[in-house]
């Protein structure tokens, strides 16, 4: 670690480094706030035209395609959903002339579409994205990149052989918030990491996944037996289908819709491979709708010492009977301080013995200078405030940038399905703890259960 600070201090110069870190302990002009920028690839890249699809129109599905319908020359060509109140809706929002289909193998055959955007129930990420490569398109997938751990390395692999680009949909990663932390804990700013936090709250019905039913849904306008096609056979139910998210057979719960946000830009952030070892505990305290996943959830992880980082362990808490109402951070903590990150800024505070490295070597020079008088010093701030500029246009449009870019250029994206595959594994071994009462211990570097 030490290693690699020396190297990133040396690669930015002394003006550099002094840009990164002096704000927070040596700076002479005092700033409360520094604004977060930087010049994007997806922005200069050439604008060779993508011919985009949408399978799954449901609430994600339609904000990915209205923030890359932002970037120009994408053009939306087809949009598939099971349910036909959705294909309606799409022709009214982005065409009458949109091919439209319950069938996404349909959309793959086409030849004039060069990517797909997946945001479908989670138990179908999969089988879609791997069709999708293997018919020779560019994916973005929603997250979790997959419904189970088992499912993790067939995606891989497929990626793999594609030669196509797949990104996974955890936005923050392509944050300025992200990438200020990262640059921040490679330069030391807040010393070894040995403890980090996340929370997500949410108080209301939509934010606990008590979705609309449409009065229209029914057998006569969804295609049920294809929806339940890879899992459990059961009668039409329509908050099975609408709420999906409350149901094993279809979601991942808490920890595999929000935790694996945190788990995304922790380990974007500190280059982690993951956790060792993995464990949880909640309940349904409120939202009792006949769901079959907790409303509360706490997860601990243990983060051994690895080449990327120090060890440290984590926790992280998700409660959909918060008062505080879409409640959301990260913090990172080290030796020297922490950082609070979030997607469009990031706060770093400052432990108040962050002079020295070394306690006793501290100790002896108070105990030498107890007997002399000293004037008082103007001391450097302890707490900085990194945000976001105005103009930016967020994460979501970053992300999708970044995907059209390395489309365009032949490149790569940082959440590709290996990234993926990382954030998600420690999510969805936070619900086999929870219902299997017992710690998972995971294998970060080869991927696979232990």
């Amino acid at each position: 670690m030490k290693q690699n600070r020396r190297h990133f201090l040396k690669k930015l110069g002394a003006t550099g480094a002094a840009a990164a870190i002096s704000p927070l302990v040596f700076s002479e002009e005092i700033h409360d706030k520094n604004f977060l920028e930087r010049n994007l690839a997806h922005e200069t890249a050439d604008d060779t035209p993508i011919n985009l699809a949408l399978i799954g129109a449901g609430i994600m599905g339609t904000e990915d395609t209205n923030t890359a319908l932002r970037h120009a020359n994408v053009k939306l060509v087809a949009v598939c959903d099971l349910y036909l109140g959705r294909l309606d809706s799409a022709k009214q929002k982005w065409g009458s002339n949109l091919f439209v289909t319950q069938d996404y193998k349909e959309i793959l055959k086409r030849k004039d579409i060069d990517a797909v955007i997946i945001a479908t129930s989670d138990h179908w990420h999969k089988q879609i994205s791997i069709d999708a490569m293997n018919a020779g398109k560019h994916v973005y997938c929603e997250k979790p990149m997959v419904h189970s751990v088992k499912e993790g390395m067939d995606v891989v692999n497929a990626w793999k052989k594609s030669g196509k680009v797949m990104v996974v949909g955890s936005q923050g990663v392509s944050s300025l918030g992200n990438e200020k932390a990262k640059e921040l804990v490679a330069a030391g700013a807040i010393g070894d990491i040995v403890y980090a936090e996340g929370f997500w709250a949410r108080h209301s019905p939509e934010g606990a996944w008590q979705y609309n039913v449409p009065q229209d849904g029914n057998e006569k306008t969804v295609d049920w037996k294809k929806y339940i096609s890879n899992t459990t056979a059961r009668d039409w139910d329509p908050l099975r289908f609408f709420r999906w998210r409350n149901y094993l057979d279809y979601g991942t719960g808490m920890s595999g819709d929000l935790f694996v946000h945190l788990f995304s830009s922790l380990h974007f952030i500190t280059n982690s491979k993951g956790p060792t070892k993995v464990s949880s505990m909640g309940g349904l305290r409120y939202w009792k709708d006949g769901r079959e996943v907790p409303d509360v959830l706490l997860g601990t992880f243990d983060y051994p010492q690895s080449p990327e980082h120090p060890g440290f362990n984590l926790s992280l808490r998700c409660n959909f009977v918060d008062g505080t109402s879409g409640t959301t951070y990260l913090r990172i903590v080290g030796t020297k301080g922490s950082m609070d990150v979030k997607w469009e800024e990031v706060v770093v505070k400052l432990n108040q013995n962050a002079e020295s490295d070394d306690p006793f070597m501290r100790e002896q020079a108070k105990l030498r200078g107890a007997s002399q008088e000293s004037r008082a010093k103007i001391l450097p701030p302890r707490e900085m405030i990194y945000a976001a500029e105005r103009s930016w246009k967020g994460a979501h449009y970053d992300h999708f940038g970044n995907w059209f870019n390395a489309i365009r250029t032949n490149g790569t994206v940082a959440e590709d399905p290996v990234f993926g595959f990382r954030a998600a594994a420690p999510a969805l071994l936070c619900n086999d703890s929870y219902f299997q009462d017992k710690f998972m211990k995971w294998d970060p570097v080869n991927m696979k259960l232990i």
